[in-house]
This record gives structure tokens, C-alpha cells and sequence, in this order.
């Protein structure tokens, strides 16, 4: 880790908020639960325990891994339904094959990023490819769920696929900080990821004692959740590593520091900066489906009940299963 990165960071454009931005407090900082999704990958859930307020427009969030397989171990998940929101899948190591019933779907590796607009509805699979499983190796990457408006929840379903190479790069004044921006906007770089729901999702690599302070909208939440390393967040350095997400109140930069001396296995501060603008509708959401009422989420599973949200193409030879998240 990580897959996408410059020899030299100040051949970058360089970001840093303005003197007289006001500094968002942190919150709170809550450490994320470890558990097993889709067939047996292991995952944190990065957004436990936090009140929904502090994340919409974000529904949920698992770092899947970083796990060394051997040989026969890489996991996925078997075919499932999704409707009324966005996942973006980010692949930091490792290669998984996505499809969907819509036709969208590909490969992605090293840094890439699948960006999947369920909408109205589809079924979709995740899983290492063939040579994977029979190789083994290291994996390691994140699932965002993000909200749709309810006037979009039933809009058509859309893929997009993020190449590592295309986020946009942006460095601190002092080099000491390397910004992958996947999604959004940042001091007016703009990434390629094209969201429904205005956001903005960085991945920021800090090299041991570098500190970045970032302008961020006044508009959009806070978060900042650590994938590998130790160090602190906001003016008032509050303590982090990995597993733990830090929420910000309100203001319009943000601050993160890597510590000074960092473990051997994780030579630098490893982070996501995730923002976006509160939906602030009513949620119901259970499982694979997320609506704005019980009603919608009920009609959901009878449209997938009824084979409304699409078929398992015949190729794969795979029966269907129940709902799954």
C-alpha cells in the first residue's frame, strides 16, 4: 500500500486552506467493529456506532481486509440485490471481478475504484478472479454505500469505472502529504468520480510527521477514517489509528497529522477524507436496500422477490440467493 503514488510529490499542485479558515473540532472518534461479509472476507465496519446525522449522506463504510491470503482462501460475495443508493468499491491491493445485471462490471486493481449507481435496482457479484483464488496473495480496499435523494432513488442503474491512474494527485506546501481525490472537489482540483450526491472522497497518504490542513465545504460533513498507521486529527491533535473514524463539527478546514515515528509494517499514515452534503430525508434501510420509507423498503423486496431487479446472466450457472448487504 498504496498502489498509486508520484517518486517526487512537489511536482504536484499543492493544497492548503486558507489563514482564516475556521478549524473543525472532532467530535467524537469511535473504533470500528471487525466482522465477515459476503463468503467469508474478513471487514471493519468503519461507521458503527455513529449517529446517522454525523454521516449522511454515507450509510456505511467496510475496510475489506488488508489480508494476506494463501492459496484457495480470496473470498467475494455471491449474487445480490441493491437499490436506492451508490457503492463505490476501492481496491488499494489486490484484483476483484465485478458484474452486474445491467452489463456493468470489469476488473479492478491496484488504486482502481468501482463506482456503481444501483438505483431502481440490479443484482450484482464480487469476487477474486480465478487466479487469485489459486495464488493467494494480499488484498485490501473499501466499500462506500452512499445515499441517493429520493428523487433519485429509482432512476436507471449506472456503472462507472475509475482507473487509478485518472484520480486527480494534489500534495501539501511541504510535500509531506500525497491527496489521491477519487470523487468531488478539493481547493478546485476536481476528481473523476461523477456522484448524484454531491461529495468528496480522498485518499491521503502522510509521510511520519507531515500535517496537512485542508479547506473542506462549510456545507458537507466531516470524516476522516484511518486505514493504516497512527496518528491525530483536528487543531486540538486528538489521537487516532487504525480502525477509527474521527467526525468533524463544523468549519470549513480540516487537519490531520501523521506521527512521528510510525510502525515497520505501515511506514506511513494512511487515511480517507470523506465529505458530503446531508440528504436529510427520512432513511429506512434494511439490508441490501435503502429507501425513504418501511412501504418502499417492503415494495423493494418484492420487486427482487418477483425478479423486478434483474437476472443472473445464464453464464455464470449460478443459482439465486436471499438478500445480502
Amino acid at each position: 500500500m498504496p498502489a498509486v503514488t508520484v517518486e517526487n510529490p512537489l511536482t504536484l499542485p499543492r493544497v492548503t486552506a486558507p489563514a482564516d479558515a475556521v478549524a473543525r473540532p472532532v467530535l467524537t472518534v469511535t473504533t470500528a467493529p471487525s466482522g465477515f461479509e459476503g463468503e467469508g472476507f474478513p471487514v471493519r465496519r468503519a461507521f458503527a456506532g455513529i449517529n446517522y446525522r454525523h454521516l449522511d449522506p454515507f450509510i456505511m463504510m467496510d475496510q475489506m481486509g488488508e489480508v494476506d491470503y494463501a492459496p484457495g482462501e480470496p473470498k467475494g460475495t455471491p449474487w445480490h440485490p441493491h437499490r436506492g443508493f451508490e457503492t463505490v468499491t476501492y481496491i488499494i491491493d489486490g484484483i476483484f471481478d465485478h458484474q452486474d445485471s445491467h452489463g456493468g462490471g470489469g476488473t479492478i486493481t491496484n488504486g482502481d475504484t468501482q463506482w456503481m449507481t444501483a438505483g431502481s435496482g440490479l443484482l450484482h457479484i464480487e469476487a477474486p478472479p480465478e487466479q487469485l483464488v489459486m495464488s493467494g496473495g494480499l488484498f485490501h480496499g473499501l466499500q462506500l454505500w452512499v445515499n441517493l435523494p429520493a428523487k433519485d432513488k429509482m432512476m436507471p442503474p449506472k456503472y462507472q469505472d475509475i482507473r487509478g491512474g485518472n484520480v486527480q494527485l494534489l500534495t501539501s506546501p511541504d510535500g509531506g502529504a500525497l491527496l489521491r481525490v477519487i470523487a468531488g472537489e478539493l481547493d478546485g482540483h476536481q476528481g473523476p468520480g461523477a456522484t448524484h450526491t454531491p461529495i468528496t472522497m480522498i485518499h491521503a497518504t502522510l509521510a511520519p510527521g507531515a500535517e496537512i490542513t485542508l479547506p473542506w465545504r462549510e456545507d458537507f460533513n466531516g470524516l476522516a477514517y484511518v486505514m493504516a498507521g497512527k496518528g491525530a486529527v483536528g487543531a486540538e491533535r486528538r489521537p487516532v489509528h487504525l480502525g477509527q473514524t474521527a467526525v468533524f463539527g463544523a468549519g470549513s478546514s480540516l487537519t490531520v497529522r501523521a506521527d512521528e515515528q510510525q510502525d515497520s509494517n505501515t511506514p506511513d499514515l494512511e487515511i480517507v477524507l470523506l465529505g458530503g452534503q446531508p440528504i436529510r430525508e427520512p432513511m429506512a434501510h434494511y439490508g441490501p436496500f435503502v429507501m425513504n420509507t418501511r412501504d418502499e423498503l417492503q415494495q423493494a423486496f418484492e420487486d427482487f422477490q418477483k425478479g423486478r431487479l434483474g437476472t443472473i446472466p445464464a453464464v455464470h450457472g449460478m443459482t439465486e440467493s436471499g438478500p445480502k448487504g
